[in-house]
């Protein structure tokens, strides 16, 4: 994930009067237990409910550590357990974060329906991964409470810290996986000491908050209550764009129309980027020495490019090599100029070398701002600066502005992260705000080819070289997922996701390549034994041809849906499966499983041959889809988007049958 830029909006350097921190405000003490809620037999918000949250509290302060701003999150939340479905359900707790934050004095106790209280011991905390539904990757702190049954209570406290986070925007979530009947934020603002005119705002979005009242010591509380329980759904639009949430932000302005408010913002990020992306004599030696003997402006651009990505060394890589030492002394550089000289930057610095020897090339080239829309959609109609905090380089080409990012490592030359493409984009104008829709990468940009040559035995058995090939999208993901693990660590992930489809898969002689290579694919190989991967009756052997969907479920299992369908970005599977066939055995059955196709969006289409000999089966499959940059369905679509999925999984799982004949299987 890029981070913020360096260059915020306002562009203002306020002073911060900060919380010191205290064993008072961490709420270290458990609440009197209410009888009633002890005796309840019943949810108060869903009747039907498993488990429902009595409270849920939040105390947020900013703090210094070590000299360094943070802000710290004390939560303490009780929940009433009324179902064995309840009881299974929250025995177990993660408790998940993203990096930059830290989980910390986390106690938790349960109270069983007659009142006994049994304690979490310490060490019996500990840390993992976890994948959402969402498909997103996190750590978490996670715990078994001891003693859970039907008809307790369980309740846990944890201290969550952002480090270095006091910044003008923080979001706070409102609502979690059970219903909960009242939460509470009891915040303590920042205290700005250069404007005094700097004001608190909130903004609730997808539910209601009270107004805020105003506490001792500083604090002010807002509430929500009888909120809903928020479940994810498969392939959904990210959290906040369905979910409760507070924006909490600190602004010195009024608040202006969106006709007034962008214009205002592009000025501001055109002269906040102007200075920077001047080239110097430097940046201009550097743009030649890049461009050498390229002749047309996309060859000068693709070597500008791969120049500012090779020349920088990039301090916000976890995998670039750079020690926790070595970090520290690193110096911000003021300008390209001083990342030339010191080869090591941000990715917002190699951004900006990149536009800045596009510039000296006659290029015309500016910083971008846009959002995340793996967070939310953004919608220009708004007055909410807080989504636009993602940055990327547009440059004019023939025309059409052209969007660039060498500084995230893995992302090719013309595209984009997913999550900043289909997005609208604000380009940066000294006279109106100019909005650009960044263009969603084709389905044949992210592709996943993958290539088998196996060897079935008459018991069913299968054996063979397997390999795996990634670009676009695909590879990005996949290499920042496995960029600063081990090679053990590698190669067991990828046995994990071998036998989560194939669960008697014998996995050896692995081999993952371009790991951590900005522009070859990523490639895995491996020799694969399968077991019982034919069906043997009596004479015949019932073959599945699709060797890479075996054991794929059906994409939507749920026949309903409530929220729509959002997939990150369109895609591209080319498969080529060759599987000798037992001596003695001819094909029965082997018709190809049938083509469908929906339009624009995605198609599927197999084939099956046999060589001359008769003893070698040739399967290809290709389907791709998200075409025209269709990867967001409504709800009403929801049974059309199922049937074609599930058509797709019922060619899949197309089985061609091989037989033996009779005076081969006598002679046996």
């Amino acid at each position: 994930m890029k981070s913020m830029p360096r260059l915020l909006l306002p562009l203002l350097v306020f002073c911060f009067s900060l919380t010191l921190p205290s064993a008072a405000f961490a709420g270290d003490e458990w609440e009197p237990v209410n009888p009633d809620d002890l005796s309840s037999t019943t949810a108060l918000v869903d009747k039907d409910a498993d488990a429902e949250a009595v409270f849920w509290k939040v105390r947020v302060a900013d703090e210094l550590e070590s000299g360094s701003p943070r802000t710290v999150l004390n939560h303490y939340i009780r929940i009433k357990i009324f179902t064995d479905r309840g009881r299974e359900a929250h025995s177990k707790v993660d408790i998940d974060y993203l990096s930059g934050t830290e989980i910390k004095d986390i106690a938790a106790r349960t109270i069983k329906p007659n009142g006994a209280i049994i304690e979490l011991k310490k060490e019996d905390v500990f840390e993992k991964t976890i994948v959402k539904v969402s498909g997103v990757k996190l750590r978490a702190k996670s715990f078994a409470l001891p003693g859970v049954e039907t008809g307790a209570i369980v309740e846990y406290r944890w201290r969550e810290v952002r480090n270095n986070s006091i910044t003008f925007y923080d979001r706070f979530e409102l609502q979690r996986e059970i219903p909960v009947r009242r939460v509470e934020y009891h915040l303590k603002p920042a205290r700005f000491q250069t404007f005094t005119s700097i004001g608190m705002n909130a903004r609730t979005y997808h539910g209601n908050t009270s107004p805020f009242v105003k506490e001792k010591d500083g604090f002010f509380l807002t509430t929500m209550s009888n909120v809903p329980a928020f479940h994810e759904e498969p392939r959904m639009p990210p959290a906040d764009q369905e979910r409760a949430w507070m924006l909490v932000y600190y602004t010195i302005e009024e608040n202006l129309p969106p006709e007034k408010l962008w214009p205002k913002v592009s000025r501001e990020v055109y002269e906040a980027y102007k200075p920077v992306l001047k080239p110097t004599d430097e940046v201009r030696k550097a743009a030649a020495e890049a461009i050498g003997d390229a002749s047309t402006p996309q060859e000068k651009l693709v070597r500008l490019f791969n120049y500012s990505r090779d020349k920088i060394k990039n301090v916000n890589d976890d995998a670039a090599g750079i020690s926790k030492e070595e970090r520290a002394k690193i110096k911000e550089n003021k300008n390209p100029t001083e990342a030339l000289k010191r080869g090591t930057g941000t990715t917002e610095d190699i951004d900006v070398l990149f536009a800045a020897m596009a510039n000296a090339a006659g290029f015309d080239a500016r910083i971008t701002r846009t959002s995340d829309r793996g967070r939310i959609f953004f919608n220009s109609a708004s007055t909410d600066r807080y989504q636009l905090n993602q940055y990327n380089v547009a440059v004019k080409l023939d025309g059409q502005w052209r969007f660039f990012d060498p500084g995230s490592k893995y992302v090719p030359f013309g595209m984009l992260r997913w999550q900043e493409e289909g997005e609208k984009t604000l380009i940066p104008d000294p006279d109106d705000a100019i909005w650009v829709q960044t263009p969603i990468s084709n389905p044949d940009k992210s592709v996943m080819k993958r290539t088998a040559k196996l060897t079935l035995a008459e018991d069913g058995t299968i054996e063979g070289d397997v390999q795996i090939e990634y670009t676009g999208q695909f590879a990005k993901e996949k290499k920042d997922d496995n960029d600063d693990d081990t090679p053990a660590k590698r190669e067991e992930s990828l046995i994990d996701g071998v036998k989560a489809q194939l669960s008697t898969a014998e996995v050896t002689n692995i081999r993952i390549e371009n790991v951590t290579d900005p522009v070859k694919p990523l490639v895995s190989s491996y020799h694969i034994r399968v077991p019982g991967y034919a069906q043997r009756t009596g004479k015949r052997l019932f073959l599945q041809p699709a060797f890479f969907q075996r054991g794929v479920k059906p994409l939507f299992s749920a026949s309903q849906r409530q929220y729509p369908v959002y997939f990150h970005y369109p895609w591209l599977e080319q498969d080529d499966v060759t599987i000798e066939i037992p001596v003695g055995f001819t094909l029965d059955s082997a018709d190809a499983p049938a083509p469908f196709s929906g339009g624009t969006v995605g198609e599927y289409k197999a084939s099956i041959a046999i060589t001359k000999d008769g003893r070698t089966m040739i399967f290809k499959r290709s389907f791709f889809f998200g075409g025209g940059g269709n990867i967001l369905f409504p709800v009403d679509t929801y049974p059309q988007l199922k049937n074609f999925f599930d058509a797709l999984n019922t060619q899949d799982n197309h089985t061609i049958t091989l037989k033996q004949p009779a005076a081969t299987a006598a002679s046996q």
